[in-house]
């Protein structure tokens, strides 16, 4: 996203600091929106001056009568928006704050332009000691307001405000105009789970400088505002709570992008704090009653989470579309809940699973016999599952029934709390765990002495690899042209070993094991490489669409798993 940014500057009888504040501002580069608060006709005529002065730079707003500071503020934003900017930059006339700092608002909104920016000042001597510890007051009401540290200082006029997102609030929440608008519009953002970034800055007070902050009614007003705060937080407290305890690698909030993004950019959301509660709470309490908050949970994730819906939709959409002989759900807002919520039941059932809840007596293979075959070859073997039904599970009881050696060759980038969490249910659980980036030469070498020790390795088919060039191939999969990672196929040639395929699906009475030999070797030879790997892929990708119509709510792939990687080299080495 290309920044659009511009200065937004309140005033209010500041005639003798807003002419350096400007200057100081000016060499920037930025537009400047500066908006009259109703001052005196002396501070008129000094913004006349500089109206004057940086005609084409400096947009002047007046407002008839003085409104406070949040008035202000909110007028410039809109005059922002309806100019065209993208974000603008909020700072106090008085220079107080380091314009010097600009750039790496600037740059800290590049980064990550879907956050608010805020300064978190560094006072020097110059700061009223009455100030600086009343500010700690509002600090730790709003810390209990959002239940979060995110917001580090509430209080600082130095800020930079996506402009969709704060004029999507200021247009349908009635706010604050006075000083306590700077503290009620990031908690409120808060709530509508945006994101903040702080950037430590410099403050200092004038000796001569003018104040308007009111120490009785801004104070009270400050207070009546936490008051409503307060009351907003225990309003809205179980959707607070559902933040802290589910980890978001369904999607993100309809404001954090269109959905198309790779699968490894979806980024996970939650503390790790909130998921290690709500692993105690199924210790304490039992699967059954700790199983009661997914239903909610997934209810609020449905409704914000748009380009989950989105990707649950274009899936069931193929779904329909290549099996019209069979009765398969139709796409809308409760097949997208169903499905929400069977992914989000897989990952409780793992974490019951690590933590003994679930045993091999839950779970029934389908038909044992290569299972058992192998086991008792002692050979070992690449084992290739998916994100269809919960292929985590089925290593949990392995690895904790002691059957066989089993270890797990994933992608953990997206999914690092979750995965912590894991490891303290089970000492083994990261023990039998191998990140990796992509499948290369490397991971071979890495994976050789494991398959001659007799372990199985088990990896994912339908995930492409976790970097822009990783190398991919294409296979039909529900009707359509899909990429998928050639990984899985080099590595099993490179390691000459059988090939196995292992799906794990819920049912009624528990689970089920789908064990089931591939290939007893993978042979690429050097010609017609690309096709040999096609033709691969194109076998896994027909078995996996097999268990998508079996299981069809299993799906657990939330984006757009048929667009195109940007980047990869698409079958050819």
């Amino acid at each position: 996203m290309s920044l659009a940014a511009c200065i937004v500057i309140p005033i209010y009888n500041h005639k003798d600091a807003i002419g350096g504040t400007v200057a100081n501002l000016m060499v920037h580069g930025l537009p400047l929106i500066v908006v009259d608060d109703g001052s005196d006709e002396a501070t008129q005529q000094v913004l006349a001056d500089l109206a004057r002065r940086y005609a084409g730079k400096l947009t002047l707003r007046r407002l008839p009568v003085n409104g406070g500071k949040g008035a202000a503020v909110m007028a410039g934003l809109r005059v922002a928006r309806d100019a065209g900017y993208t974000h603008a930059l909020q700072i106090d006339a008085d220079g107080q704050h380091d314009a010097a700092d600009v750039p790496r608002f600037l740059a800290a909104a590049q980064a990550n332009p879907r956050a608010v920016v805020i300064g978190q000042p560094v006072y020097d001597e110059s700061v009223p000691k009455a100030r600086l510890y009343g500010r700690y007051l509002t600090h730790v009401w709003v810390w209990i307001e959002t239940l979060s540290f995110t917001i580090r200082d509430s209080m600082c006029g130095f800020r930079l405000y996506p402009l969709d997102l704060a004029c999507a609030l200021i247009d349908s929440v009635k706010l604050p105009e006075r000083m306590d608008f700077d503290i009620e519009i990031l908690v409120r953002l808060h709530w509508r789970r945006v994101a903040f970034v702080s950037i430590p800055t410099a403050v200092t007070y004038a000796a001569d400088g003018v104040s308007h902050f009111d120490v009785l009614w801004d104070n009270v007003r400050i207070s009546r505002s936490h008051t409503r705060l307060v009351a907003g937080m225990l309003a809205r407290l179980p959707l607070l709570l559902v933040h802290k305890v589910l980890p978001q690698v369904l999607a993100r909030t309809a404001a954090a992008g269109d959905g198309n993004d790779p699968w490894w950019r979806t980024a996970e959301r939650g503390s790790r704090l909130g998921m290690a509660l709500l692993a105690w709470s199924c210790g304490l309490f039992g699967r059954r009653f700790t199983a009661l908050w997914l239903h909610p949970i997934v209810a609020y994730f449905l409704v914000t989470g748009r380009p989950a819906r989105d990707a649950s939709r274009r899936y069931f959409d193929r779904l329909q579309q290549c099996s019209p002989e069979r009765e398969t759900p139709r796409p809308g807002w409760f097949t997208a809940y169903r499905h929400m919520l069977s992914f989000a039941q897989s990952g409780f059932d793992k974490l019951a699973a690590w933590t003994g809840r679930v045993g091999p007596a839950d779970v029934e293979i389908d038909d044992p016999r290569a299972f058992d075959a192998l086991i008792a070859s002692g050979r070992g073997a690449l084992v290739i599952g998916s994100h269809h039904g919960n292929l985590e599970m089925a290593r949990a009881l392995a690895v904790r029934g002691a059957q066989t050696k089993v270890t797990a060759i994933v992608y953990t980038e997206h999914a690092k709390r979750f995965n912590s969490v894991l490891a303290t249910a089970h000492h083994d659980f990261a023990q039998h765990l191998v990140p990796v980036s992509d499948f290369g030469p490397q991971t071979a070498l890495m994976m050789q002495e494991r398959i001659e020790r007799g372990e199985l390795l088990v990896i994912v088919g339908d995930r492409t690899p976790a970097r822009e060039t990783g190398r991919t191939t294409e296979a039909q999969f529900l009707g359509e042209t899909a990429a998928f990672a050639q990984g899985p196929y080099v590595l099993a040639h490179a390691l000459a070993c059988p090939v196995y395929l292992l799906f794990c699906l819920k049912e009624r009475t528990g689970y089920r094991l789908y064990f089931e030999p591939f290939a007893e070797r993978i042979e690429l030879p050097r010609r017609g490489r690309a096709e040999h790997i096609a033709a691969w892929a194109q076998r896994f990708a027909s078995r996996l669409e097999h268990y998508c119509r079996k299981a069809p709510y299993q799906w657990f792939n939330f984006y757009d798993f048929w667009a195109r990687p940007s980047g990869g080299a698409n079958g050819r080495d």
